[in-house]
């Protein structure tokens, strides 16, 4: 099987280049510059990504790499720090910039050599996704310059002899015009891969991996219900079968209906289901708790703590499995990235755990890759096709303090919005939408009284990877009808508002 080997040198985009990677049908894996050489090699890749990263290479505490991958006669393509990585450790030399025009941050317009095999039949001109401060003083002998921006002689280098290339830029992002045409020109033009992979291959690859891991322990799912949750259910009943328990947590802040209709979609499954109702337990923990990271921290202990129980119940459970995916570990700060929110499965896990480990078949997945996965698995399309919905559920989308009431007030706000969306045929165009009670009471006017009650904002989004995300732009007349109804069929609401952010700076949920 082609393999690509993409080496970590720190990046918050790494993930992403091994989706672009898969999107051209060829298998990929992500390693951590510290793993030796050996293993590099062993894996033996037929062509090589360095990754970027935060440092500079000139720098001794920055990470490098044994220069004798570079005798392997396989290609190699360096993205920024993995760019600077390459020209520095082949001969050539990397300072800081000296002033402000050396220095190249966002999209920029570049200039291309297109006889370079790396930009073959695209554009001479583009935009490219710059973010770098340091500057390509020499380059290694043997590299000719075949990229150029205004303030940039070298925004790409290749020898292409050997097979190295190396852009300052980030094609992976979808900021850089025809980047992932770039991609698939190094895997296909330089490399020699035929594209054949398919994800009935990582279906494979997955399943292989988890009956070597789990072996003949017994394993408990968090099941949500929603996309992620099912589709790992599904691998691992492949996987291990008898083995697994499902645990489906009804907390008390599901959708509308939401919990019996977990229920019903699993109850025909050939495995061992459990539905705990557990409303009480979590409004009484969460009770005068407004903070967001502390009602995501509270909701995922009582999670865990829901779980042990229900293990102790079952008899020895060696794992916990968790639909976790790629941008929940983001998010939660993976690595050396910044802490954005704590997801329940992640960032939001207590220090104390009482399993053996901890099992996330899809954290490297992106949301598209988890529902295609599904479909490979046989997953009906109303559940693989089905929106995103926190483990903490509705508890996010209350800004405040949470109580039974508001839960049951925003259950049938956001009810009626997702029914207004489907009869207007807007639901199946975008790939988010959902309502948010906020803690803002304001003045209203209904009938000849005063009314002083919540403001419920309306969110919807368009994305590729849940990575970034752009409003919506819902029809007024749809807008129209949704707050019409809302205002008045909902007690305690009297004014709706659209939010018209996109991802970033905002997060897709408010909370």
């Amino acid at each position: 099987m082609e393999k690509i080997l993409i080496i970590d040198f720190g990046g918050q985009y790494n993930q992403l280049i091994a989706r672009r990677v898969r999107e051209c049908s060829v298998y990929c894996e992500v390693k951590p510059c510290t793993t030796p050489l050996a293993e590099l090699k062993a894996f033996e890749p037929i062509g090589i990504i360095f990754t970027g990263g935060p440092n500079s290479v000139y720098l001794d505490a920055a990470p490098h790499i044994d220069p004798e991958i570079f005798t392997w006669g396989v290609p190699i393509l360096g993205i920024c720090y993995g760019c600077q990585l390459m020209a520095q450790a082949l001969g050539g030399e990397v300072v800081p910039a000296q002033d402000d025009s050396a220095r190249e941050y966002g999209k920029t317009l570049t200039w291309y050599d297109t006889s370079c095999k790396l930009f073959q039949g695209l554009p001479a001109q583009g935009v490219s996704w710059m973010s770098h401060s340091d500057y390509m003083a020499k380059v290694p002998e043997g590299f000719t310059l075949t990229a150029h921006s205004d303030a940039c002689p070298n925004v790409a280098i290749a020898d292409e002899a050997r097979g190295f290339y190396g852009v300052q830029y980030h094609p992976e992002v979808n900021h850089t015009q025809h980047g992932s045409d770039m991609i698939r020109n190094f895997l296909c033009k330089v490399c020699g891969s035929k594209g054949d992979w398919t994800m009935g291959d990582y279906k494979r690859t997955a399943i292989a991996s988890l009956r070597q891991k789990i072996g003949t322990g017994k394993v408990l799912l968090a099941l949500s219900g929603g996309v992620d949750s099912s589709v790992a259910a599904a691998l691992l009943a492949e996987a291990v079968g008898s083995q697994l328990t499902c645990v489906f947590v009804d907390h008390g802040f599901m959708r509308l209906h939401e919990g019996d209709e977990v229920e019903n979609a699993f109850a025909h499954w050939d495995i061992n289901f459990v539905r705990v109702d557990a409303e009480e337990r979590f409004l009484a923990r969460l009770a005068g708790v407004s903070e967001p990271e502390g009602k995501r921290k509270i909701i995922g202990e009582e999670f865990i703590r829901v779980f042990e129980e229900e293990s102790k119940k079952i008899g020895r459970v060696d794992f916990l499995a968790q639909g976790t995916i790629y941008p929940d570990v983001i998010e939660s700060g993976a690595g050396d990235a910044a802490v954005i929110k704590s997801h329940h499965n992640v960032g939001g896990l207590p220090d104390y755990v009482d399993f053996k480990e901890i099992v996330e078949p899809l954290r490297m997945l992106f949301k598209d890759e988890v529902r295609q996965l599904g479909r490979e698995l046989g997953l009906p399309e109303y559940l693989v096709s089905r929106q995103p919905f926190p483990g903490p559920g509705l508890a996010i989308r209350i800004i405040g303090e949470l109580t039974k009431e508001k839960a049951d007030t925003l259950r049938l706000a956001d009810a009626i919005f997702r029914e207004e969306m489907a009869k207007a045929g807007e639901d199946k165009k975008l790939n988010q939408f959902f309502a948010v009670l906020t803690d803002t009471r304001s003045v209203g006017v209904m009938g000849d009284y005063r009314t002083y009650d919540y403001t419920l904002a309306l969110r919807a989004v368009t994305t590729s990877d849940f990575m970034t995300a752009d409003w919506a732009r819902i029809p007024y007349d749809l807008l129209d009808r949704v707050s019409g109804r809302i205002v008045n069929e909902v007690n305690g609401i009297n004014r709706i508002v659209y939010d018209i952010t996109s991802k970033p700076p905002a997060t897709i949920e408010w909370e």
